[in-house]
């Protein structure tokens, strides 16, 4: 496991979209990122005492206890945005060879949550950044809060490894970090060599992804001095409905 924390290569707001039109993936800073979604420190801060008490996953088949997370669904249209019924998360295993097939059940992110201002402002905003690279109409948002820890030694961010979601557009959003080592960020070409290492440090940076343009994993954590830990939220946008079983 590398040893050797590499920073993330910004991108400039106004090269957002050109990014990833060229390469699939751009890296907003955090100060970049309270710009594009309108919103100051203090109000995304505002999400972040969710992360204190997620409940955990029941349903990884390593048998760890590594992961906790709720899920929630959203339809993002134009400046519209509207919860979906609680639903199971599923994906075929095309892309998730270790859970695909599942209907994981998660529990809901909070009401209360979902009632702050800056939720759906941030939604508006990346809905609005997938409409600009292809084309206005709906998106179907699945969103995830994670954590994942070091309770048995190793957390596994993506157990499942390098891996596509089956959507249009990834936003992973860094919460936060403490006592680990390892969880480094990797983001490759889907059909070339080319790939892109680093890892998240700062909160409120934004991994923006074209998933069908790249395939993406984060490494194993170690704990460097007792439980450690390492939060993001994650939202999934996909045209035409939600990724269900056919």
């Amino acid at each position: 496991m590398s040893t050797v924390e590499l920073a993330p290569p910004f991108t400039a707001p106004d090269q957002l979209v050109e990014a990833l039109h060229k390469q699939g993936y751009a890296v907003l800073s955090p100060e970049a990122l309270a710009g594009f979604v309108h919103a100051s420190f203090a109000e995304l801060e505002t999400l972040q005492p969710d992360w204190r008490d997620l409940p955990p996953d029941r349903y990884l088949k390593d048998g760890g206890r590594y992961r906790r997370r709720r899920h929630a669904s959203f339809v993002v249209e134009g400046r519209d945005v509207r919860q979906a019924p609680h639903r199971a998360h599923w994906q075929p295993t095309d892309y998730n060879a270790l859970h695909g097939g599942m209907h994981r059940m998660f529990e809901p992110m909070l009401p209360a949550t979902v009632a702050l201002p800056v939720w759906p402002r941030l939604l508006q905003s990346l809905g609005a950044l997938c409409s600009e690279l292809k084309g206005e109409q709906p998106w179907y948002v699945e969103a995830h809060q994670f954590r994942i820890d070091t309770t048995d030694g190793i957390g596994r961010p993506t157990p499942e490894g390098a891996h596509r979601d089956g959507v249009d557009f990834v936003a992973i959003l860094f919460i936060g970090r403490a006592d680990i080592k390892g969880g480094e960020s990797r983001v490759f070409d889907a059909a070339g060599p080319m790939g892109q290492r680093f890892t998240l440090s700062q909160p409120w940076t934004l991994l923006m992804l074209d998933d069908e343009r790249v395939i993406h994993e984060t490494t194993p954590m170690q704990p460097t001095d007792g439980a450690g830990y390492r939060d993001t939220l994650v939202l999934t946008f996909r045209a035409g409905g939600f990724l269900d079983e056919a």
